[in-house]
């Protein structure tokens, strides 16, 4: 089984990912670490990533491993343990550079199948990110678009934050702006065919992931 959580920023998609994976025993992929592992990397070699050529040639280059255990998470870029460095400010902030890079997107769709295709004989993986439904896994037996209202993803994210760690106008950055640049190449404010929307607004985390656990199970026995 595949189950793609596609949602904007905030809306709690890899918590809840994380969950369901869990929860139904299947593997996790976190679309968005990949993107941000190439930011890292960008940066680490000094890249302009205003050229999209470079930045390009090292989404191709760069050597990435993720995990896709749900309780086990971990990103190695290169040999390096960037799990930690990769959820850093200085990479949020520009990682919708690396987003909206259309040479990047077709590596790292790639990457991403191949994981969801590798992670199929052991029952199935739960992904979530912005364009899984529509791009990268448009077979899913599940979608489900997450969403939630400006001001409850902008708390999430900033719970999920070390205190002090951003401030109030690099916050909102990291939820509206971002949304708004990677709305240009992905589709996540409506939802796709097939998909089922729901609003987490006013849900807790563990009340998604029965609502979708539930869905899952549901779509596994049609």
């Amino acid at each position: 089984m595949i189950i793609a959580v596609d949602g904007p920023s905030g809306s709690g998609k890899s918590s809840t990912a994380r969950g369901v994976a869990d929860r139904l025993g299947l593997r996790f992929l976190d679309t968005g670490a990949t993107y941000r592992a190439v930011t890292w990397s960008a940066i680490e070699h000094g890249l302009d990533l205003d050229d999209t050529a470079a930045v390009a040639q090292r989404a191709r280059e760069l050597r990435l491993e993720l995990s896709t255990d749900p309780l086990n998470q971990f990103v190695i870029a290169d040999g390096s343990d960037i799990t930690a460095a990769i959820r850093e400010p200085r990479i949020s902030e520009q990682v919708s550079k690396i987003a909206t890079n259309l040479d990047v997107r077709k590596e790292l769709i790639r990457r991403q199948r191949e994981i969801i295709d590798d992670a199929q004989p052991s029952g199935g993986i739960v992904v979530e990110g912005r364009d899984i439904a529509t791009v990268v896994a448009t077979d899913a037996e599940l979608k489900v678009l997450l969403t939630a209202d400006q001001e409850a993803r902008l708390a999430r994210r900033g719970a999920e934050l070390a205190v002090g760690s951003v401030t109030a106008e690099q916050l909102r950055d990291q939820i509206v702006r971002r949304d708004a640049d990677d709305s240009t190449v992905a589709e996540f404010q409506v939802a796709s065919d097939g998909a089922v929307t729901i609003d987490s607004t006013d849900l807790s985390l563990e009340e998604v992931i029965d609502v979708i656990s539930r869905l899952a199970k549901e779509a596994s026995t049609e």
